[in-house]
């Protein structure tokens, strides 16, 4: 059964930072790209990052310069480091997968709660 299992949200304060963990299960993560979409309350779906799979050449793994993705295909799992965050970056953040950062989302985790607040 396919699962992706988001971590590490949490309150924290306005220029901080926080690592979201993300376990795949069911499937090799190294099959297929990754990345983070986030939800702030009352607005759209915002994707951020995207790390591709090996041969393809579509990652985009930074955004704005303080959030980047890894991933630790061993460990089938892969992490947004966020820095500096700021009370706008407060969202739901969503691990996801596709075939390849050119297509479409094809499974979503269940979310992760970040509050920045003081």
């Amino acid at each position: 059964q396919v699962r992706l299992e988001e971590s590490g949200g949490g309150l924290v304060q306005p220029g901080g930072s926080v690592r979201l963990s993300c376990v795949a299960s069911g499937f090799n993560l190294e099959d297929y790209a990754v990345g983070w979409v986030r939800q702030a309350p009352g607005k759209g779906r915002e994707g951020l990052v995207c790390d591709d799979k090996a041969g393809f050449g579509s990652s985009t793994k930074t955004w704005r310069g303080r959030f980047t993705i890894s991933r630790d295909n061993a460990k089938n799992t892969h992490y947004l480091q966020m820095n500096n965050l700021q009370p706008e970056d407060t969202a739901v953040y969503y691990c996801v997968r596709a075939e390849i950062c050119a297509y479409n989302w094809d499974f979503w985790g269940q979310g992760t709660q970040v509050t920045v607040s003081s």
